[in-house]
C-alpha cells in the first residue's frame, strides 16, 4: 500500500522568536519588503465554513454526552496539569 501525502496550506507562518529579528521582521512586513501569506489562500470557502460549524458547535456537543461523572475527572484531570506546570 503506498501512501500519499497531503500537504496543507501554511496556517501560521514562522516569524523568527529573536526579538531582534522579530523587529527586523515586522519593519520589512510594513514597509511591504515582505509579504506574509495569506491562510486562507487556496481553501474552499463552503469547506472553510462547514468546518467553523463543526469548531463552533463540536465542544458543547462534547460536553452533553458525557456523563457527569466522566466530565469531573476531565475537569480534575486538567485542574491538575494547569497546577503542576507551576
Amino acid at each position: 500500500m503506498q501512501r500519499v501525502l497531503i500537504f496543507a496550506p501554511m496556517r501560521n507562518p514562522k516569524r523568527p522568536k529573536d526579538t531582534n529579528q522579530r523587529a527586523k521582521y515586522i519593519v520589512e512586513l510594513l514597509t511591504g519588503e515582505v509579504i506574509e501569506p495569506n491562510p486562507d489562500e487556496g481553501k474552499s470557502p463552503k469547506r472553510v465554513k462547514i468546518g467553523r460549524l463543526g469548531g463552533l458547535k463540536g465542544g458543547k456537543a462534547r460536553a452533553e454526552k458525557l456523563s457527569a461523572k466522566k466530565r469531573k475527572s476531565i475537569a480534575k484531570k486538567a485542574a491538575k496539569k494547569r497546577w503542576a506546570k507551576k
